[in-house]
Formats: structure tokens, C-alpha cells, sequence
């Protein structure tokens, strides 16, 4: 009996299909999809019109399986009428064919056969899976959820917890294990169902054990084991350590990332699967979806490893402790991406006088804080060499605009290289990286000494420092400054002298501390300052003040208004300065100081800035303005009538309410001022004047070199007792203050 006679008498038709010649029928295959029963061959779009569309559009998949796996394709398909109702349900299987196409691809065709089957009720299942509709819904509701939650798991403890979660109705495995393939061992590095305990034997092997797992990663194809006997007959080895599990059915997937086999995942059911196409096309879906989340996984997780170890390399701890003094810093990278960019600060013993741990030295210290432009892998590059070149430089013993003026060099000089000659660049091309691709930093260098509480500063295009003094007043305290470090080879930045006296702290950061959420930089420090006036039990508490304020609930409410929220990466130091063992009591001390040179008429504005912050609390708002324009008039005769700088220090003290405030500004002129009478038009001259209306007190102070002037304010009108704010030299003055009136006098 020839094979054609025997598969019609069984009601099995024979098809074939490809690409060029459509689908060729027999007879009985023909009879099977509605027509008449003879030789038949239709275009593919005939063909499709004889199938439901939810069939045919699954054909794709199943093939994709069955070529994957190297194992037969089988398919449902309910071939329908001309008014759209199912005729007949029938059942088609067949073995893909690949071949190599003219154009490199691959083309496939398909010779199988077709039966005619019953179609269960709606809910029938066939060992434990359901085949209807349902099922289909299920499965697509089921791979959506399941890639959804994969997409979002960021590492791999993630991953593997949604992996142990998946399941659906009718379909829920109750072990899961994902194991992973490298230098030739398997190890489970997750999974679900088991104990402890129960995972040793299968926890560290090679893969050239006679085990599914081992097998999945040598072959790359899938192992079905649908019963009990199947897994004792294939995998005699290992089945006594399966055995006890007490399951039916397993399943081990291949982990493919990039055409490569990673891995294994074990799914296994209490109940028995047949793992019909259906279900091992979830199954591959699943493997697939996991691998690729695995990959994705490990690249983060090797990516925050690398930056966390370039961070802790280039953001070291702050040393040793400063005698008299306590430091905090925090580090904050940007939103997304490295955990590194181009902020960093630093803290060097400076050559000559070590401190010593735990106080008794008298060591001087370098503070260095800093932003080199842009927060990505290369401004962290820079950032590095960078901070390494000024640590050098400072190890010399330069004085800090030395050191700052060294570092433009090196910065400037780093950059302006040419590019590879295998780059294909030219002279055009260096240029443009020269100009366009250069980095510039900006960096505050500040050398103190921890026993006379001095601060040189020199500062490159970085923002200024703030200092918060004993009672909690908040100053910006203004400091020469130069260009960006980068910019110039050769720039110079002047050092400016202030004094930390005991129990004030001064802030250093980045601007990223300002500007993040949206703030420029005024509006950032409107919405730092109340934290930082407000001070901590600690500094450390006060540093995690700040950060939160910035990055935490706490920041919400103050929300920038630019459109372009830009977010920095961000540096913070606190210095602060141990209070006097004797202390203040309740008189409480502000001090600021200021130098305006000949060149900087403009920083008069910040000197009555300043002064008029250090009056912020003062109850008299008639004694701040007067204060403001004394201070005017001062600083303005000794630019206007020497050739010299002028020194301004402006010291408030006392209680509540009893405070005095004295301002001194000093130059290096001999000439002394005089009174004078000047006409109704003239246009100067009533400097004097103004002192002696505005001022409670006031007088000339000769020094060895120049000469300072000075005024007091007492804020209850009365003259405060206490000792005064001394002269910065030379002998007692020699033109001493008016006596103080009962009570101030006011402007007309």
C-alpha cells in the first residue's frame, strides 16, 4: 500500500509551502480547507483567507519556535466559511526547512501534514493546559505584564524577583531557577520554591554534567522533560536528587543575549505539562525577555562599580583632623548616569608643620574645592588630574595664587594636544578641539591656619564662600577672584585674608548646590540660607541639612521657575572654628572684613552689602542706612583722594538690643582728613560732616604706615561698655572720637 493511500485513509492530507510557489495541496488536504477534494495549489493570500486570522497571525511564532529549537512546528488552525463560521478545527504539523537565500537572508519551507480534530468545549483543558481561546488572552495578558516588569527591574536581585513572581492561570510554576554559565561552571544565581539547603548539589557544577541545565548551555536548545519517567530515563544521574521535589514536569530554556548561551531557566510544575507549542512559546518569550534583563542588569551594575570605585579614588576621605577645627563634605553626583563628573574638594597637609591627630599642632592646611565643566566620564578624567596637579603643587609650599596660576597652566596645557594621527584629524580638526572641546574648572584654594584662624584665599571663577557667625548672621564674604582655570595659560588670582574667628563656620560648594531644581544662583541662596542660619547639632548634621534641602522632600517647596532645569553635580565643605574655652556668654560677635582696591570701585556696593547683612537683625532701621552711608563715604574718600586700597572691618557685638557696631577702614596714605566748609554747590567735602551728625562716636587713628577712620553706632543710643575694636596698627590716635552724645542724632 503506497504512503498517499494509507494517510487518506486515515484522513491525513499532505501540504507544501514556500515562498515562490504558494501552498501546494493534495487531495485530502485540500477536502480539509473547504475545497473540492483534488490537487491544489493557492497563492499564500488564498490560503490565508481560509484561515481565522487569529491562526494564521500565530503561524509566525510557532515556526520561529520550531526553528529555534530544531524541533517540529504544530498548530491549531480553524478553517472558516465564505459568511466567516468555523467549518472544522484541524491540527498541522510540520518540520521547517532553512536555506540561504541569493541575498544573504534565510527563506523557509514547510512540508508537513493536516488532520481534522475536535475542538474542546470552552474550558477543557489537556494535561493541565488549557488550548482556547482563553489561553491565547491569558498568555498575551501574561508575556505583557511579564516584559513590563522586566523592563523595569535596574538590577539583578530585581530581576530575579519578578522572574520567581511569573505565573498565570493554569500555568504556574512552582519552582523556578535561573542559573548562570561562566568559564565552563554552572552556578544558580537565583531562585524560587526551594529551601537553602535543597540547592547544593545543583548550586556549583560543570557543564559537562549529565544534567538538563548543563545540557541547555552546551546544545543552546531547550529540554522538555513533560513526566516524571522522561527525566529518569534521560537523566539517570541526577534523578535521585530531583526526585524528592515531588514534581511532574520541568522545563529548562536557554538564556541567549547576542546569539550567545548564558545561562539556564528552570521552570518546574507540581502538575503535569505537555508543553505544547503554545506553552513552550511563553516559555521561550519568557527566556528571552529574562536574559535580556539580565544583560541589561549587569552592564548597570558594572557600570555603578566602576563609578563608585573611580569616586572613592578621587574623592578621598578628608585626612587628618585640624587642631581647633572640625571639617564635613559631602559629594552628591548628578541625576542619572556615572556616579562621577567633575566636582571634587580636597584637604592637604601643606609641607613644614604637620598637624598632629587629636589637636597640639599647628599645622597650616589646604582646602580645595572645584568644578570642572560638564559631569560625564571625561570631566571626571580631568577632574583627576586636575586634583592631582594641585596637590602637587601645594606639596611645594606655594602660596595659593601660585598654586592656582600653576593649575591653569596644567589644565590649559592638558587640553591643547593634538589628536591622533589614526584619528583622521587635521590641523582644522585640532583647532576646533582646542577651542570648542576644552574644559575649563573653576576652584577655590584656601590655606588656613588652624591657631590664628586665618584664611588665604584665591579664587578661580568659583563661587564665593559664605560664613555664618556665632548668633547665626549668614554673609557672603566677597573675595578677589580670577578667570576659570583653563581658560588662560597665564592668569593671575590675588589672595584675599579673612579670619574664622571661634565658633563660625564657613560654607565652600559648587554651584551645583545653588542651582539645582531649577534656581539660579540668588534664588538658590535664598533657599539654603535659612538652613544654614539655622545650624545643626552637628556639622555633619547641618551638611545633611543642606543635601536634603536640595535633593529631599524638603526641596519641593522650593521649586525653581526656569524652564530648563538643569541638574549639576554638587561638592559641599563646612569649616568651622571651636569656640573660645572661655566663651562669649550672651555677647555674641559678627566680623567681616573687606579689601577694595584702586582697580574695584565696584566692590563698594558689596562692602555696604555686607554691612547692612551684618545688621540684618538690628532694631533701628535708621542706624543701618546711616551705617550703609558712612561706609560710602569712607571707602569713596580713599579712592577718590589716595592712591590706595582701602581695608574695611566692620565688628558688631552685644546683647540684644545694647549692641555696638564699629566700622574701620584703613589705608596706607599719611594725609589726614580735615573739616572743611564747603559752598551750597559744591559738589565733595562733607565727609566729616556726615560723620559727626550720623555717628555716636568717631575719630582718625594714625598708623606706622597710613592711617585708619572710624565710627561707632550703639544700638540703644546709649555707649556700650566693653572693650573696642583695636587699631590694625601703629600708635594710639592721636585725634580721638567726639564724646558721645545721650542719644543718637537722626537725618534730616
Amino acid at each position: 500500500m503506497r504512503t498517499e493511500q494509507v494517510l487518506a485513509a486515515t484522513a491525513t492530507g499532505l501540504w507544501h509551502w514556500d515562498r515562490a510557489s504558494g501552498v501546494t495541496l493534495d487531495a485530502e488536504a485540500a477536502r480539509l480547507v473547504g475545497l473540492p477534494s483534488e490537487p491544489a495549489t493557492l497563492r499564500e493570500s488564498a490560503a490565508r483567507a481560509r484561515l481565522h486570522p487569529v491562526d494564521w497571525n500565530e503561524i509566525g511564532a510557532i515556526v520561529h519556535l520550531a526553528v529555534t529549537e530544531g524541533t517540529v512546528a504544530e498548530a491549531r488552525l480553524r478553517v472558516m466559511d465564505g459568511n466567516g463560521q468555523v467549518l472544522r478545527t484541524l491540527r498541522a504539523r510540520t518540520k521547517p526547512i532553512v536555506t540561504a537565500n541569493q541575498d544573504g537572508g534565510l527563506d523557509y519551507t514547510f512540508t508537513g501534514t493536516v488532520q481534522e480534530v475536535a475542538e474542546p468545549p470552552p474550558g477543557t483543558t489537556i494535561d493541565a493546559a488549557p488550548v482556547t481561546g482563553d489561553w491565547r488572552r491569558s498568555r498575551e495578558a501574561f508575556l505583557l505584564d511579564a516584559g513590563r516588569a522586566l523592563a523595569e527591574a535596574r538590577s539583578t536581585a530585581e530581576v530575579l524577583r519578578v522572574a520567581a513572581s511569573l505565573s498565570m492561570p493554569g500555568f504556574s510554576p512552582d519552582g523556578l531557577a535561573v542559573f548562570s554559565s561562566s568559564g565552563g561552571r554552572l552556578k544558580i544565581i537565583g531562585h524560587h520554591g526551594h529551601e537553602a539547603g535543597d540547592i547544593g548539589p545543583f548550586e556549583d557544577m560543570s557543564v559537562h554534567t549529565d544534567y538538563p541545565a548543563a545540557e541547555v548551555v552546551r546544545t543552546g536548545r531547550a529540554v522538555y522533560l513533560p513526566t516524571p519517567e522522561a527525566y529518569q530515563k534521560r537523566y539517570p544521574a541526577t534523578w535521585p536528587y530531583v526526585q524528592r521535589f515531588d514534581r511532574q514536569s520541568w522545563a529548562f530554556v536557554p538564556l541567549i543575549v547576542s546569539g550567545r548561551t548564558v545561562g539556564t531557566w528552570m521552570a518546574a510544575f507540581k502538575h503535569r505539562v505537555s508543553f505544547s507549542p503554545d506553552e513552550r512559546s511563553v516559555l521561550t518569550t519568557v527566556a528571552r525577555m529574562l536574559a535580556q534583563a539580565l544583560a541589561r542588569a549587569g552592564v548597570a551594575e558594572s557600570e555603578r562599580a566602576l563609578s563608585r570605585g573611580l569616586q572613592r579614588s578621587m574623592l578621598p576621605t578628608l585626612g587628618p583632623e585640624i587642631p581647633g577645627m572640625t571639617v564635613a563634605a559631602r559629594y552628591v553626583p548628578t541625576g542619572g548616569g556615572l556616579q562621577v563628573g567633575g566636582d571634587w574638594y580636597d584637604m592637604i597637609p601643606l609641607p613644614g608643620r604637620p598637624a598632629r591627630r587629636g589637636g597640639g599642632g599647628s599645622g597650616r592646611f589646604a582646602l580645595i574645592i572645584g568644578d570642572v565643566q560638564g559631569h560625564d566620564v571625561r570631566a571626571a578624567g580631568l577632574m583627576g588630574q586636575l586634583r592631582i596637579a594641585l596637590r602637587a603643587y601645594a606639596s611645594e609650599g606655594h602660596p595659593p595664587d601660585a598654586v592656582l596660576s600653576r593649575a591653569s597652566r596644567f589644565l590649559s596645557g592638558l587640553q591643547r594636544h593634538p589628536l591622533p594621527e589614526d584619528s583622521g584629524g587635521s590641523a582644522a580638526a585640532d583647532e576646533d578641539y582646542a577651542i570648542n572641546g576644552a574644559r575649563f574648572a573653576t576652584c577655590l584654594y584656601l590655606e588656613m591656619d588652624p591657631a590664628a584662624g586665618t584664611l588665604d584665599i584665591a579664587r578661580a571663577g568659583h563661587p564665593d564662600p559664605m560664613v555664618r557667625s556665632v548668633d547665626g548672621t549668614v554673609l557672603v564674604r566677597q573675595t578677589e577672584g580670577g578667570l576659570p582655570l583653563g581658560i588662560e595659560a597665564d592668569s593671575d588670582y590675588p589672595t584675599t585674608r579673612l579670619t574664622l574667628e571661634p565658633g563660625e563656620t564657613l560654607m565652600l560648594c559648587t554651584d551645583g548646590l545653588m542651582e539645582t531644581g531649577g534656581h539660579d544662583f540668588l534664588s538658590g541662596w535664598a533657599r539654603l540660607r535659612p538652613i544654614l542660619e539655622k545650624g545643626g547639632e552637628s556639622l555633619e548634621r547641618l551638611a545633611d541639612a543642606l543635601i536634603q534641602a536640595v535633593h529631599g522632600p524638603a526641596s519641593d517647596y522650593g521649586t525653581g521657575q526656569l524652564a530648563f532645569r538643569h541638574e549639576d553635580d554638587i561638592a559641599l565643605v563646612l569649616l568651622a572654628r571651636d569656640r573660645a574655652p572661655d566663651g562669649l556668654g550672651g555677647r555674641l560677635q559678627r566680623r567681616t572684613a573687606l579689601t577694595i582696591a584702586q582697580t574695584e570701585p565696584e566692590r563698594l556696593a558689596g562692602a555696604r552689602r555686607q554691612v547692612r547683612e551684618l545688621l540684618h537683625d538690628w532694631t533701628d532701621d535708621e542706624q543701618v542706612d546711616s551705617a550703609e552711608l558712612m561706609v560710602s563715604e569712607m571707602v569713596t574718600n580713599v579712592l577718590v583722594h589716595t592712591d590706595s586700597d582701602a581695608l574695611l572691618v566692620a565688628e558688631a557685638g552685644g546683647e540684644h538690643g545694647e549692641r555696638r557696631l564699629r566700622v574701620e577702614v584703613a589705608d596706607t596714605s599719611d594725609a589726614l582728613p580735615h573739616r572743611r566748609t564747603p559752598g551750597e554747590l559744591a559738589s565733595g567735602g562733607r565727609g566729616l560732616l556726615l560723620m559727626e551728625i550720623l555717628a555716636d562716636a568717631w575719630g582718625v587713628v594714625p598708623q606706622g604706615e597710613g592711617k585708619s577712620i572710624w565710627f561707632e553706632l550703639y544700638e540703644s543710643g546709649r555707649p556700650v561698655a566693653g572693650p573696642g575694636l583695636a587699631p590694625l596698627s601703629g600708635p594710639a590716635p592721636v585725634s580721638g572720637p567726639c564724646p558721645a552724645r545721650e542719644a543718637p542724632l537722626r537725618r534730616p
